[in-house]
């Protein structure tokens, strides 16, 4: 599985800790940035990560900032895009049971680092159960289909 990552200034010690789990764990990924607690403005670092999984060049992606609140906003306006922000395992897991979400979206200021690990963890591990829940994936799709032209 390879994962895209991102993060604005807010979200780079996150990342880090990020890098290191996905490293010591076999998974391959992308890190489309920022490398700096420089200020910067992360759509500029969300997008292409978003985009990469919507062009299926990665397969997940995982995107952070203070909050998770604008990396997930970014994300969720890319088609093909199912972020879901995430602060604790429980939505981790469903968001990929339930709606087969492909991005995470995460908080450096509001989880911590261990938790924030589990959390990616659930989320990289959890498989999407399909039957019902893929009917209504596909009235996402054709939400999209609708209003992102």
């Amino acid at each position: 599985m390879k994962i895209a990552l991102a993060c604005d200034h807010g979200g780079l010690n996150l990342k880090n800790a990020v890098i290191e789990y996905l490293n010591e764990n076999g998974y391959d990924f992308v890190d489309y940035g920022t490398n700096s607690t420089d200020s910067c403005d992360y759509p500029d670092f969300a997008l292409p990560a978003a985009e990469a999984v919507a062009e299926k060049k990665c397969d997940r992606g995982i995107i952070i900032c203070s909050t998770g609140i604008g990396v997930s906003i970014v994300a969720n306006k890319v088609p093909g895009v199912r972020c879901a922000h995430c602060h604790d395992s429980y939505c981790a897991e469903f968001t990929r049971r339930h709606n087969d979400a492909n991005v995470l979206a995460m908080g450096e200021k509001v989880v911590g680092t261990g938790y924030a690990l589990k959390i990616v963890e659930t989320f990289l591990n959890t498989q999407f159960e399909g039957g019902r829940h893929q009917r209504r994936v596909d009235k996402i799709t054709e939400i999209e289909k609708k209003y992102c032209k």
